[in-house]
Order: C-alpha cells, then structure tokens, then sequence
C-alpha cells in the first residue's frame, strides 16, 4: 500500500475546498526546515514551494483534520464515541463559570474563564508560555505567544475569523531546534487555545510522536459553530444586510446566535443579535465540512451557550483538564453556579442541538460535494 503524501490531500482535500487551513501540514511537515509546504495566499490552502525536496512521508496527511486516519486511536484515548450516541463528547460534568478576577471579566467574551485558567497555569509555572489569539479588528485574529497576565489581556474578547494557532507553534517550538536564531525561546511546555480543528491536529502529532507535541501541556478547546470569513464586498453586503458599520463592533459574542456590541459616534451602545441561518454567505466554506462542536479531543472545552450572560459553560474532559478545573476552584480563583441536575441535563439538550446541527449542516455538505 503506497504512503499517501501532501499530492493527496491536494486532490482529495484542497481541490475539494474542505482545507480548513489549520495550518497542520505546514508546521509539522518532518522536511520543514527545507520549506516544502506554506501558505502562500491569504485565505487559501497550503501549497508545494519545493515539492522535490517532500520526503514523501505521509505525516501531513495523517495530521489533517480531513482525513480522520486516526480517529479510531483518538477515540479510545477520549473516550469519546461518535457524535451520534456522545454529541458534546465525553464529559462527566458540565459546569457554568466565572472568574473572580475583576479585570478579566470585564474584558473577557463570556466569564473570563480561559484566560484566568492560563493565568493561573502561568504563575504557578505549569506552562511556560501559551498560544492565543487576539483582535486586530472586527472578525479577524491574529495569533501571539502569552507569557504574562498583561499579554492575555490584551488577547481578551472574541472575534470570529480564524486564527492560526498552529503555525504559531512551529514559530516558537519545532524552530527551536532547527533554527539557530531562534534558540533563546527555551520554553518547555505550552498550553494551545484553540478551535476543533487545531486541537484534533495537536492530537494527532501527540499520537504520532511528532515533535514538538512533547511540549504541549494542555489543550483548551474553544466551541466552534463555524468560522466567518469576510472579503471586502462581503463586508459591504453585511453592513447592509444588517444596517451596522463594522468599525462601530466593539464586541463579539456567540450563544445561541451571533451577538454583536456596538457604539456609535456618540458613545451610544447597543446590541444587536443576528440568527446563523442569516450567516451562511459569510462562513468559511472548509468549516461546513466539520461536525465537531464542542471540542471534543481537547482537555476542557469552553463556550458561552447554555450558560447565562458573563459565564461561561465548562466541559472538562480529561484528567488533566479535570485537576485544573478543581484547582482553580480550590483557590477561587474562578466560581461556578449551583447546578442542580436539572439544569445540567438542559444545557447539555442546548449544546446537543446546536451539536445535531452542525452534523446535519456538514452531511448535507458533504453529500453536495459528491
């Protein structure tokens, strides 16, 4: 049997228009100091800059989110079923949060949860450093690398474009040891927020032994419904669609649809809430191809929807996730509501539909593709 390679997933990927740009294949390729593969447009998939130096390995292949060659070994390493008999994945609990840290909740998107957590993680030297993003403007982030409270802050808030996380590690961790200017970033472990398809990639590399996953300390996954994606026609057609100004954005949000904060010129705020169903000329093609909602492989998940406004829903889900969750409640450093079983069992029906959603939405993709 012949090793599938990056020509692969051209064809059964890219020309398909399903690449979620995760950025997978291009920080992990075993010939990257070679430059092989990069993004070379904005936007668009990865390709061959020197495709005679590929090594013709396979491990791009394997670390695509659109592949699924090691779902089966991921499964059993989560717990995790299918989306059809676990639709959140697997947890034991669900919680409703909120930090007690004045300043992250008033610049957070939901409870200030995650950025407290990596905070936490941060001063208690657990991690060395983490991947995160922040708002350059309204829906679009751009990646960087926290190492203090002040850098999560200014990471605080929520923009929908899609950020590349994992590039970003490549940056900071496989350059490491292959590019001598890069060698005074001498951290060790590393903590990766980041959405569905960027935590499957990390377990992937984690499951393949592929360096620099001995680094990657704990996964916070974000829920994704979907990504947008905006040119500047569509930024023009959704100001009008939607009688808004993008420069007026201040603040971004999703529950159980998009919820957009803004303030005119007269410092005047409002909130607007947009259903998805009015959205799907502005979401990235790729993301109609995902079913996974709520980040199912990462070690605690975290969303606004089933929890009440400034809390944020908290879904540990693996040991380490777990400890950390206890830890920073120990401490009180965040607080979580009284749930009783009720309750639990409502936002995990909310979080199942929007979960049913997503899979109908990407099998009627999927089926048109054919």
């Amino acid at each position: 049997m012949s090793i599938k390679t990056f020509q692969d997933l051209i064809k059964e990927v890219h020309e398909k228009g399903i690449c979620q740009e995760c950025g997978g294949c291009t920080s992990f390729c075993s010939a990257a100091f070679e430059k092989v593969i990069e993004f070379k447009k904005p936007n668009s998939p990865p390709e061959y800059i020197n495709k005679d130096a590929c090594l013709e390995c396979g491990i791009c292949y394997y670390l695509c989110p659109q592949t699924h060659i090691l779902d089966e070994e991921l499964n059993k390493t989560y717990q995790f079923t299918d989306f059809s008999s676990m639709p959140y994945g697997y947890a034991e609990d669900i919680y409703s949060c909120q930090t007690t840290d004045e300043t992250f909740l008033k610049h957070g998107t939901d409870g200030g949860v995650v950025n407290t957590l990596l905070n936490f993680l941060l001063e208690t030297k657990v991690i060395d450093g983490a991947i995160v993003s922040k708002a350059e403007g309204p829906f679009s982030r751009e990646s960087m690398f926290a190492e203090t409270k002040d850098d999560l802050i200014k990471a605080s808030g929520t923009n929908l474009n899609i950020s590349p996380q994992v590039d970003e590690i490549q940056r900071f961790n496989t350059y490491t040891r292959s590019i001598p200017q890069l060698s005074h970033y001498k951290f060790k472990k590393l903590a990766i927020v980041g959405t569905p398809c960027q935590i499957y990639t990390i377990r992937c590399m984690q499951n393949l032994g592929v360096t620099p996953s001995e680094h990657v300390e704990i996964t916070l996954g974000l829920f994704c419904y979907h990504n947008f994606l905006f040119e500047k026609t569509q930024i023009e057609k959704f100001e009008k669609d939607f009688k808004i100004k993008f420069e007026d954005i201040i603040k971004i949000n999703i529950k159980e649809d998009l919820i957009l904060k803004l303030e005119d010129k007269n410092s005047k705020e409002k909130i607007i809430h947009i259903p998805f169903n009015k959205l799907v000329n502005y979401i990235r093609p790729a993301c109609n191809s995902c079913i996974d909602f709520t980040n199912v492989y990462s070690d605690i998940s975290f969303g606004g929807l089933g929890s009440p406004d400034k809390f944020t829903t908290v879904i540990p889900r693996t040991e380490k996730g777990k400890k950390l969750l206890q830890k920073a409640l120990d401490k009180d450093i965040i607080k979580s509501l009284k749930l009783d079983e009720n309750t639990k069992r409502n936002m995990k029906t909310v979080i199942s539909k929007f979960s049913e959603l997503k899979k109908e939405r990407r099998n009627k993709f999927m089926e048109n593709l054919k």
